[in-house]
């Protein structure tokens, strides 16, 4: 990824600004190819990441609070993204019993099942993403992004 060809530059840019200019159109790229990879499930990266929250939890019932700690992207809008996958029947919302004031969000058995494609689908675009990198280079990557 040439960054001065794709913004249609001739000039040097300084390294500390190329590299995050790099670091944003990377993320675009990434965000494009997943939403894209979910479009025909007709649920957004957020959502999916919900549910793969809620798939982890092995049949343990979450908390709003434990969903918006564990996302990927941190959202103030947790109660939305799990009212709209509520709307699809792939969450469950109850009251807790022994605290009403308590919410507590489960995985369904539809949410499992659509999850399971989510998955395989997310999964191919992963790897379509990342075919040009060897896992030592992922390894290496890594190391270097954990500097952040």
């Amino acid at each position: 990824m040439n960054v001065e060809s794709i913004i249609k530059t001739d000039k040097v840019i300084p390294l500390h600004t190329r590299t995050i200019i790099h670091l944003l159109l990377i993320n675009q790229k990434i965000h494009e190819t997943m939403a894209t990879a979910l479009k025909p499930f007709e649920v957004s990266q957020q959502q999916f990441n919900v549910l793969r929250i809620l798939k982890g939890q092995k049949g343990k019932p979450s908390n709003l609070s434990t969903l918006n700690e564990r996302m990927v992207t941190k959202m103030s809008n947790t109660t939305r993204l799990v009212d709209k996958l509520l709307a699809k029947n792939y969450v469950q919302r109850t009251i807790c019993e022994h605290n009403r004031r308590k919410v507590e969000i489960t995985l369904t058995k539809k949410g499992s099942e659509v999850l399971t494609q989510m998955s395989k689908i997310v999964n191919d675009a992963e790897k379509e993403l990342l075919k040009n990198f060897s896992k030592k280079e992922l390894e290496h990557l890594n190391s270097l992004m954990d500097k952040f």
